[in-house]
């Protein structure tokens, strides 16, 4: 077939398939390819071609290749090793003996590619681009407690003299039937595999049309990494931020090397203590709180310090502090939380309940969150809860039966000259009781060992000396940030003069 045929094939076929339209005020009306129109494209390029290896969902994948038609074009081999011995033949055995992990599944990519190098000549195929499309999947159990999760990636060349590059990623189900959630893994591939080859040079948008024919409720993507020569721009970290702006899932994680982090796995079984802040920059009054937390919650009876996960945490709505949320700006933050050798997650959730109740989904070991008090007393502000029924008692009642602590950092009044502690606090009369409870039942604990010295740092105050190029803002950081903000240019620091 030419390749004005395939064009017209292709033409007519994308008509015969269903097109999903969306248009939005004024915008001029754009297509979604249908699944099939996706698959026929790939299929009618002969220049792509590799294997599929599907495990644990069926081989929905390739199935939408095969019906596609065309599918020898593109196919080499198509296979499922579910039965586990056969699996570990083939791909070895991985040392925690599981199987629907990201390093099984880099396992399979790997293997497979090798085989297509190995077994098809590249004299004799000098133009075709190599991939290994592979997923490792458990789908919902009989139970319906599970619903189930997997790894799914794509290992694909964009040059046959290039190395290959990679997507990884991470997704839960949230639909509950084992038949539906095939269907949508099914529909996932083709997406991935059609964005590799097609949406290389958009990396969001790439990221956007994974949900291309799919719905947010069908399933949650809450990691992703992209590696290769021509991802070699990428900030994974800001790839992570897009699934959570995007509302693809409500929270991410990404550890001090920058690489994305898949939560369950990090914080399964952990004693987690999470410190919420902007950041912006890092601050020693944020380190001075996190040190002092640290100590007090490691002294804890119920806290295994080698069994424990630290969190710095930025919600999406700190971000949105001023307007549209600004990449520089949040990779700025993340370089230095990165550089300080921190964890740090990025969430959709405002609220502090719904912070522990994720957190609660992979553990049930004591949790602790530290404060300062401006937060707590957000924590006892009704505004934050008329959505919910019962209110701000419906949201304590989700904070109480958790194992939880609060460490709150004190805040130096002015004025008066005294330290705010939980001692003297003061909240709405209406709340009174209800903070009293909380704190006599041991969740509030102040953080009294503090540094007296540095309550006259503020972020907000140390960003706009570096804008404004005034001296003296060094002095306000942990040790080795502010050389991080010059040698990188931080936080518009190229922009800023020294004044004379």
């Amino acid at each position: 077939m030419t390749d004005s045929n395939q064009f017209s094939y292709l033409c007519l076929q994308a008509k015969s398939s269903k097109m999903s339209i969306s248009l939005k005020g004024d915008q001029k009306i754009s297509s979604v390819p249908a699944t099939k129109s996706k698959a026929l494209r790939i299929n009618l390029n002969s220049d792509i071609y590799g294997t599929f290896a599907e495990i644990g969902a069926g081989q929905e994948t390739a199935r939408n290749f095969f019906r596609a038609g065309g599918a020898s074009g593109t196919i080499a081999k198509a296979m499922s090793a579910y039965d586990k011995d056969f699996s570990d033949a083939i791909y070895g055995i991985e040392e925690d003996r599981r199987y629907v992990t990201e390093e099984r599944l880099k396992r399979m990519l790997h293997h497979e590619v090798d085989l297509i190098e190995d077994r098809l000549s590249r004299k004799k195929h000098p133009d075709k681009l190599f991939f290994s499309y592979a997923n490792t999947v458990a789908t919902i159990d009989f139970s319906k407690k599970f619903k189930g999760h997997g790894w799914v990636g794509i290992r694909f060349q964009l040059d046959p003299l290039e190395e290959f590059n990679e997507i990884v990623l991470h997704l839960r189900f949230k639909e509950t039937d084992a038949r539906l959630q095939q269907e949508t893994l099914g529909i996932l591939g083709v997406n991935l595999i059609y964005g590799a080859f097609y949406l290389n040079d958009n990396p969001k948008e790439l990221l956007k049309s994974f949900y291309d024919n799919l719905y947010k409720d069908q399933l949650e993507i809450d990691m992703i990494n992209f590696s290769g020569p021509r991802f070699m721009y990428v900030d994974n970290r800001l790839m992570s931020l897009q699934l959570v702006k995007n509302n693809m899932t409500t929270a991410v994680m990404f550890g001090p090397d920058g690489n994305n982090l898949l939560p369950a796995q990090v914080l399964y079984k952990k004693n987690i203590l999470a410190l919420r802040g902007s950041f912006r920059p890092v601050t020693k009054v944020n380190m001075d709180m996190f040190e002092r937390a640290k100590e007090l919650f490691f002294s804890e009876k119920k806290v295994d310090p080698e069994n424990s996960q630290i969190i710095f945490e930025i919600t999406l709505s700190n971000l949105r502090a001023e307007g549209e949320i600004n990449e520089r700006d949040f990779l700025d933050r993340a370089e230095l939380l990165c550089s300080l050798g921190q964890n740090v997650m990025i969430t959709n959730f405002q609220e502090y309940f719904k912070l522990v109740e994720y957190f609660s989904e992979f553990t049930k070991a004591r949790m602790g969150l530290a404060m300062g008090v401006y937060n707590l007393i957000q924590i006892f502000d009704e505004k934050y809860y008329r959505h919910l029924s019962g209110g701000i008692l419906e949201a304590f009642g989700k904070l109480f039966y958790r194992d939880l602590k609060v460490y709150m950092y004190p805040y130096r009044d002015e004025e008066k000259n005294e330290f705010i502690t939980s001692e003297n606090l003061k909240v709405h009369p209406r709340m009174k009781e209800l903070y009293k409870f909380f704190k006599n039942n041991g969740k509030l604990i102040d953080i009294s060992d503090f540094d007296q010295e540095i309550f006259h740092i503020f972020s907000r105050k140390v960003l706009k000396m570096i804008s404004e190029g005034e001296e003296g803002w060094q002095e306000m950081l942990p040790e080795g940030v502010a050389e991080t903000i010059v040698k990188k240019r931080l936080f518009g620091y190229s922009k800023s003069r020294k004044k004379t």
